[in-house]
């Protein structure tokens, strides 16, 4: 067990010294800020790249020996700390596997930022139509069938792209399977991951998708370690993958100007998550399991356990989950995400010494939905929302969607059209309309589900007017 986290010791001795700032950052160590004193406090360690701390973009000292115990964790080839999110070690894995015009098979229910890449890198998608889950109302898993598929139509592809888990805490058997199926072509297989930095925390967990055989993984270590927002990892495990171009755009796309608070949160988080033993996780599972009991003396609560032991899906009778998270948030407990369904809770990987008051959110919790019994439900059918073609491609690529007039149309008008935008619900941020796509049934089905229910979006629309954005005839 690693007990050194060498960028904090070194911020910690770097601030002990006392130093005169004559360099940036202008706030001065906190001293010319006029934030709260909470938050003013932290900037006494808000450093950039001094003699000591080391230099990101090319480490030799304590950051490189804090990204050498990360891979050594997570059983990595190499392991880079990310301090613009898991969105830019997406970017670096698709630029560092593939080229313009090449095609890449993506998981149709990937993240806003995956498509961002491919369109960046300008590579040619083949999209996967992930399994319905009827347990979790959710899109789940890619079944290594239909990459099996895929591969056999598109035997140039360059690089698979999954997610794993999903959003919702569904992992599943079949991306080692797909792991190897691609390996047997030499295919790399690039993994976002970002809901699953506690999987290596212990054996109980599902397993990653580094331990899995994925090429290269990118977690988001803020959503479920004790990470700031934007902290992320990115692992590399591949003969398949060049380590040094992953390098490369990673200086490129990332900040110059890292946050060392942020570094140091990963160095922390890195820790925890070898620290976690098997008394924290007995712990956890059985303050978990009473928190589940008590919601489940609330009269028409249901809670669904997922692969995940983190997340926890909870439905009430016949309201939507937007509803619910309405209530809960009028008694002060967000959510991660409402769905027509449900909404998502995601639990803190406790530690023993750690306190959290399961019995007084139980009480918020029976509040909230003592109020939410005086209105109208609008859970929708328990039915499941028309599947879209298992493979598919753009109808139009994306250089020549670029030189295209596009203009705004009524929604319900819009069947085989060509989209001009992206139509996002967020969260959790997977793009339901792909610019370049031609609009399905299955597509406007979804939509005016999702508008229904009041849920919001990104992306290019004029949802409020009803209009989407389409390729101009």
């Amino acid at each position: 067990m690693q007990q050194k986290r060498p960028l904090v010791e070194a911020l910690e001795k770097f601030h002990n010294q006392k130093n005169i700032s004559f360099h940036v950052p202008g706030h001065k160590n906190g001293l010319l800020s006029n934030l709260p004193n909470a938050m003013k406090n932290s900037m006494q360690y808000d450093f950039t790249e001094l003699n000591g701390l080391d230099d990101y973009h090319h480490p030799e000292e304590a950051i490189k020996e804090a990204e050498e115990l990360l891979a050594e964790v997570y059983g990595a080839q190499k392991s880079f700390f990310l301090v613009n999110g898991t969105t830019v070690g997406n970017l670096a894995m698709i630029y560092a596997s593939c080229q313009y015009g090449e095609q890449i098979i993506v998981q149709r229910n990937a993240h806003k930022s995956i498509f961002h890449a491919i369109e960046l890198v300008g590579a040619e998608p083949i999209f996967v139509t992930p399994e319905w889950d009827d347990r979790t109302k959710t899109a789940s898993y890619v079944s290594a069938e239909i990459i099996q598929e895929a591969l056999e139509k598109h035997p140039f592809t360059k690089a698979v792209v999954l997610t794993y888990p999903n959003y919702y805490g569904v992992a599943t058997s079949h991306l080692e399977s797909i792991i190897s199926i691609c390996h047997a072509t030499n295919i790399p297989v690039l993994v976002d991951e970002a809901h699953g930095a506690h999987f290596h925390a212990h054996n109980n967990f599902p397993k990653s998708a580094l331990q899995l055989g994925a090429d290269v993984t990118v977690q988001s270590a803020h959503k479920t370690l004790p990470a700031l927002t934007m902290g992320s990892f990115l692992h590399v495990n591949s003969s398949l993958i060049d380590v040094s171009r992953v390098n490369k755009y990673l200086r490129m796309l990332q900040s110059s100007s890292p946050s060392y608070l942020l570094l140091a949160s990963l160095d922390d988080a890195r820790s925890y998550v070898d620290r976690y033993n098997e008394m924290d996780f007995k712990q956890f599972l059985n303050r978990r399991k009473l928190f589940i009991e008590s919601l489940e003396t609330l009269k028409d609560i249901k809670v669904v356990q997922v692969d995940d032991p983190l997340k926890l899906l909870i439905r009430v009778g016949k309201y939507s989950g937007f509803q619910v998270q309405s209530v809960l948030e009028k008694q002060n407990i967000y959510v991660e995400l409402a769905d027509t369904y449900q909404v998502l809770l995601i639990l803190p990987l406790l530690k023993v010494e750690h306190e959290f008051g399961f019995a007084e959110i139980r009480k918020r919790i029976k509040h909230a939905l003592d109020k939410l019994r005086i209105e109208i439900p609008m859970s929708p059918k328990n039915t499941q929302l028309v599947k879209q073609k298992s493979i598919s491609t753009l109808h139009m690529n994306l250089s020549l969607l670029n030189e295209k007039r596009g203009e705004w149309i009524p929604y319900v008008r819009s069947l085989g059209r060509i989209a001009k935008g992206m139509i996002i619900p967020y969260p959790p941020g997977i793009p339901l309309v792909i610019a370049g796509e031609k609009i399905t049934i299955a597509m406007l089905t979804e939509l005016e589900e999702w508008m229904e229910k009041g849920a919001l979006f990104q992306g290019e629309h004029r949802l409020n007017e009803k209009l989407i954005y389409v390729v101009e005839e």
